[in-house]
C-alpha cells in the first residue's frame, strides 16, 4: 500500500488539480497532475467512480491494483507533483498486471512526470 505521505488528504486537494492540472486521457485511464511547490513528496489518488462499477469490492480492488503499481514507480516520480488517475473503465478489475503497469507507465511518459526520462525501462 501507499504510504500516509503519499496520499492525498481532503476534497479540497483533489480540486485543486482537478481545476489546475493538466490531463493525460487514454481509454481506461486518465491522469490529472499538479505541481505542488508545497510538498517534498509526490502524492497520488486513484478515483474510481460508482459509475464505473457498482460493486464495492470491485472499485476497491482497482484502487488497490493502481496504487501498488505506482508505489513501485513512486521513487522515478517527480517530486512536488499531485496526481489523481481517473478510472474510467472496469476493464482495470481484470487487466493482466503487466498490461496495467504498461498503460500507467505510457500514461505517466506522456505526462512526462518521471524525474528523468527513461530508455527502453521493462517493468
Amino acid at each position: 500500500m501507499l504510504s500516509y505521505k503519499n496520499r492525498f488528504h481532503g476534497y479540497n486537494s483533489l480540486r485543486f488539480v482537478y481545476k489546475n492540472g493538466d490531463v493525460v486521457r487514454g481509454k481506461l485511464l486518465t491522469v490529472k497532475y499538479s505541481k505542488n511547490p508545497r510538498r517534498k513528496t509526490p502524492r497520488v489518488s486513484v478515483v474510481v467512480s460508482k459509475k464505473v462499477l457498482k460493486s464495492a469490492i470491485g472499485r476497491n480492488r482497482i484502487r488497490r491494483r493502481i496504487y501498488e503499481q505506482i508505489r513501485v514507480l513512486l521513487p522515478d516520480i517527480t517530486p512536488q507533483l499531485d496526481l489523481v488517475c481517473i478510472v474510467s473503465s472496469n476493464e482495470l478489475k481484470i487487466l493482466p498486471t503487466t498490461e496495467l503497469q504498461s498503460l500507467i507507465d505510457a500514461s505517466f511518459r506522456e505526462a512526462s512526470i518521471y524525474i528523468k526520462p527513461q530508455e527502453n525501462a521493462t517493468l
